[in-house]
């Protein structure tokens, strides 16, 4: 019965802001670890501290306390709290390796002006300060640069490294990177889900693992939770790996990898990448056109940095003069002004040109992405986070973002590197040699198959190109729904040509069951005459009539052995003799070249 007045009265409203003041006070967090592993190796890195409120609340997860903390103005003192009781509960655990705990630079700021994490207390701890990783977690643009920079220097000196947190999705991740020169950079895991499927996700990282290894940075991929993803990330040599598939956050640091995930790191064969769905035109930069407000040299600092308070997403903004543009005034050049002592009261009334960049990128807006690619590449960093003007006529028309510009020469890069077939849209020459050499380089013996259909330009010439396109788009889709997909590549080199590049041990029952389905569907694209007879009669070039079978696929299959082959070159060469072989046998067929050694079954 109280249990039953106990559902008829209405709840108490709980006060969430006295218990966050209590988990803050009374130190009530708890810390749990999620492993970070070198992705080749297996070898544990180190882990991330993440932080945990009292059981059974509403403030359990650590996006619920944080957001009350926002609310009470408290965060800093939220992170300081999550930071001791991360860096004392691993020490109670006496791990070797690295913990990695999130600060914010605003409190990071803070934390250095008090002098909180101090030496004395991180030796208090047993700890050494060369296996703690502060991982910037930026929430917010406001934060005074030039002074985060002398903090950072000053935990560095103590022996501190640095990590980028959630690289793709903060204000200015990419400034960040630039400037601090951070030993670790995490990649987001929007960029992670699906890389295995997603040629634009695979090309971003791609592009972010180029940019870690000229500045002596390491990747750690977020988010890995299938092993699709995790393989793909591998033959990208990302350093490190973190996510469920290796490890779920538990209150105590694993000292080594679970059994259920060691074979991940002894497997041999390289992943397949996805492909992209065609190649794009090339078209000029006016797709990258944002229409900004500008300003021209009468106005103030003052009045310019109203306008960046009023707008958070307004990075950059252009100076014109008569429509044409004269610079460009960086939201974070602005800021990084103002903060400093008086500059404000001496400054705020001058012409908005003493804070502007005089030499601009300025592009016209018929060149092309590949034009101002080039151009970008030669320009300082800046530019690429300032963003840059568009012109017509060397009129002003507006701006392009950094951001914007950097998405589209991804798209870029995917098209360039995915040459795709139009009829099949299956990859083409390209992305096949570059697929063989990275088979190659891993020392990875694989099958490669030359397809090729037979009897094909009669048919064609019978029944016309849009019928033979049918029958090119059946070979194409049969063959792609034959492999499995993460192991092996079919590619479109043009024609009735055919490649399949096999790591899958059991090619040949996938290589036979393509012939079989093409033996019982390709004779009905032909007509009940001509299937009656098995095929077509038509005049040969010298006006004789000749009887042609029903097109069939020949295969001449050649085993890779990579010390036997220095290059796609080498394997394609190898291909073509072995697919002349396959010709020469009736019907459909696979033809196995001996001529190499480790070629017998």
């Amino acid at each position: 019965m109280q249990l039953l007045r106990l559902f008829e009265t209405k709840s108490p409203e709980i006060n969430h802001s006295k218990i966050l003041h209590d988990i803050i006070d009374r130190q009530t967090l708890a810390s749990v670890f999620q492993p970070i592993i070198n992705i080749q190796s297996g070898v544990i890195l180190g882990h991330e501290g993440l932080i945990r409120g009292p059981e059974q609340t509403d403030l359990y997860s650590p996006q619920n306390l944080f957001k009350f903390a926002k609310v009470e103005n408290r965060v800093c003192d939220l992170e300081l709290a999550s930071l001791k009781v991360g860096l004392e509960t691993f020490a109670k655990h006496a791990c070797s390796n690295k913990i990695f705990v999130n600060v914010s630079p605003e409190c990071l700021q803070e934390f250095g002006h008090n002098k909180l994490i101090s030496v004395d207390y991180i030796e208090s701890l047993g700890l050494n300060p060369k296996n703690i990783v502060l991982e910037l977690t930026e929430s917010s643009p406001t934060f005074d640069y030039s002074e985060l920079y002398k903090v950072i220097d000053s935990y560095r000196n103590i022996g501190f490294q640095i990590a980028l947190d959630d690289l793709g999705e903060g204000y200015s991740t990419l400034r960040l990177w630039s400037e601090l020169r951070p030993e670790f950079v995490k990649i987001d895991k929007h960029f992670i889900h699906s890389i295995n499927s997603d040629p634009v996700k695979l090309q971003f990282v791609k592009s972010i693992q180029q940019i870690a290894d000229n500045s002596s940075t390491k990747v750690i991929a977020e988010g890995v939770e299938t092993e699709a993803e995790f393989v793909i990330l591998r033959d990208l040599n990302v350093a490190f790996c973190q996510g469920y598939l290796l490890g779920h956050p538990i209150p105590e640091p694993i000292q080594q990898i679970s059994e259920n995930i060691q074979h991940l790191f002894t497997r041999k064969t390289i992943s397949v990448f996805p492909k992209a769905s065609g190649t794009e035109r090339q078209g000029n930069i006016l797709k990258l056109l944002e229409k900004a407000p500008f300003v021209t040299p009468t106005k103030t600092n003052d009045e310019v940095n109203v306008m960046f308070e009023s707008n958070e997403k307004l990075f950059s903004i252009p100076v014109v003069e008569n429509g044409i543009p004269v610079g460009l005034i960086s939201r974070f050049s602005m800021i990084d002004s103002f903060v400093r002592p008086f500059r404000k009261e001496l400054y705020g009334k001058h012409s908005c040109t003493e804070f502007m960049d005089t030499k601009p990128l300025i592009v016209d807006g018929s060149i092309t992405y590949h034009e101002l690619s080039d151009l970008i590449t030669q320009m300082e960093p800046h530019h690429l986070t300032n963003g840059f003007i568009i012109t017509e006529n060397e009129k002003y028309i507006g701006i392009g973002s950094g951001h914007a510009l950097l998405r589209k020469i991804t798209e870029m890069q995917i098209s360039a590197a995915r040459y795709a077939n139009p009829l099949t849209l299956l990859p083409g020459n390209v992305p096949i040699n570059e697929h063989i050499d990275r088979l190659l380089e891993k020392k990875n013996t694989f099958w490669a198959c030359y397809c090729d259909l037979d009897n094909f330009k009669p048919f064609n010439d019978a029944y016309g190109f849009r019928q033979g396109d049918l029958v090119l788009q059946l070979v194409g889709e049969t063959l792609a729904k034959s492999v499995d997909v993460n192991l092996d590549f079919v590619g479109h080199i043009g024609g009735d040509d055919f490649i399949l590049i096999c790591q899958s041990t059991n090619w040949e029952e996938r290589c036979n069951f393509v012939l079989s389905h093409l033996e019982e569907v390709i004779p009905t694209f032909y007509s009940e005459e001509d299937r009656k007879i098995g095929g077509i009669e038509i005049d040969d070039r010298q006006g004789k009539s000749t009887f042609y079978p029903f097109s069939t696929l020949s295969i001449g299959a050649v085993k890779i052995v990579p010390e036997e082959f220095a290059s796609h070159y080498e394997v394609s060469a190898a291909m073509t003799v072995a697919k002349k072989e396959a010709k020469r046998i009736n019907g459909n067929s696979i033809f196995y070249e001996r001529r190499f050694r480790g070629d017998e079954h």
